[in-house]
């Protein structure tokens, strides 16, 4: 910087001005010595923090499915619960493909934008999740994908003993579909990682559902390949983020698929919380070494995120069959707390609410910033930022 053209050198060592230079210059030149020796620690912090560490506010958030996402009057009276309860640190919300990217590479995300708007202003945190399978018949793909290229880019699904459609997943094992699946958690990455108040990126569960065409063995492995590679395409994406995968069953596929997540550092979700469901309770005998989905939680809990989910059967049954019994709300956060150890617990907001309330309120959930849950960061993260 040049003063009355003398050279004016200002570095944290030495001052040197020009003889010419008038009082007013020479308390410029005071001040930005001052300032450049206040920048100095400071640059010193931005050069030496870590580029990977990752947004860590564990603690429990509500699920918003539906059109209730959108709906005004609806978010008035959750946002009111959330400012009235601590415990709750935000919400995930939910977002088929298709309500994401309307064309080819063309991309919807002011919903989400709004959430997080409204969210970031009362200090709470979005999580969202992608679903690419449905279970009301609806489609999940965008449009484009309805062709050949992408072999459709879904298939139907059926309950187990009938033929009549009942839902969508989508054709993973196409390498084009998994290209553009792919694309949109770049764009999402790009958009999203960066907010403080973005908390995580979610894909659905792991099991099919009953495929009305009989699908190949190489379709199968395929599929679940892809989504391994989804996920590490995530964390590159999202570097600073907790990405996340709900993961239920084939419990032949768990043991490598959920050493996969550890190795990735994806977080690992359910999208149930069956306390006496069998299949994700099962702890393998010699004849059957497949263990259940809930065992994974201890043998990697510390190493990645537990982030297990609350859904509305759950309130209603320990069971999917409906045989075990009615649970408080109290007996399922024991569980995901003590048995699955979880860091987040995600829990729907529909008839239960109130006892959902009832319980967070309580002070044992209100007296820790995670309201009560395992707070330490997973030793996949580098570090971890509040």
């Amino acid at each position: 910087m040049k003063t009355n053209n003398q050279l004016l050198i200002i570095n944290s060592k030495t001052l040197t001005i020009g003889t010419s230079i008038r009082p007013a210059h020479i308390l410029v030149a005071a001040l930005l010595f001052i300032v450049s020796m206040i920048l100095v620690p400071l640059n010193v912090v931005a050069a030496t923090a870590d580029p990977t560490a990752v947004k860590w506010h564990p603690g429990h958030y509500y699920i918003i499915k539906g059109s209730s996402k959108n709906n005004a009057t609806y978010l008035s009276q959750v946002y009111s619960e959330l400012d009235a309860t601590p415990a709750l640190n935000g919400m995930m919300i939910r977002y088929f493909w298709n309500d994401l990217e309307k064309a080819k590479g063309v991309y919807d995300f002011s919903s989400i934008d709004k959430r997080l708007a409204e969210l970031s202003t009362r200090g709470k945190r979005l999580v969202i999740q992608v679903q690419t399978k449905s279970f009301n018949k609806r489609q999940v793909v965008p449009t484009y994908m309805k062709t050949a290229e992408y072999e459709g880019g879904e298939f139907y699904t059926t309950d187990y003993g009938s033929t009549e459609i009942r839902g969508r997943n989508i054709k993973l094992w196409n390498l084009k579909v998994r290209t553009r699946l792919v694309a949109l958690f770049k764009a999402m990455g790009e958009r999203y990682n960066s907010h403080p108040n973005f908390e995580g990126i979610s894909m659905i569960e792991t099991a099919f559902g009953q495929p009305i065409e009989p699908l190949t063995n190489a379709q199968i492995a395929g599929f679940y390949n892809n989504k391994i590679i989804v996920q590490q395409k995530m964390r590159q994406f999202f570097p600073n983020t907790m990405t996340i995968q709900e993961v239920n069953y084939p419990r032949p596929i768990l043991a490598s698929f959920v050493g996969s997540l550890k190795d990735i550092g994806t977080a690992l979700s359910s999208p149930d919380l069956f306390i006496e469901e069998k299949g994700l309770n099962f702890e393998g005998t010699k004849y059957d070494p497949h263990k259940g989905v809930y065992n994974y939680y201890e043998d990697f809990s510390g190493l990645i995120p537990m982030v297990p989910t609350v859904m509305p059967k759950n309130y209603k049954n320990t069971k999917g069959d409906g045989s075990g019994y009615v649970p408080t709300v109290s007996q399922i956060l024991a569980f995901a707390r003590d048995k699955l150890n979880a860091n987040y617990i995600f829990w729907t907001r529909e008839a239960h609410y109130l006892q959902v309330l009832e319980v967070l309120n309580q002070s044992a959930q209100k007296t820790t910033d995670a309201g009560g849950l395992n707070p330490v960061c997973p030793a996949s993260y580098s570090s971890c930022v509040k």
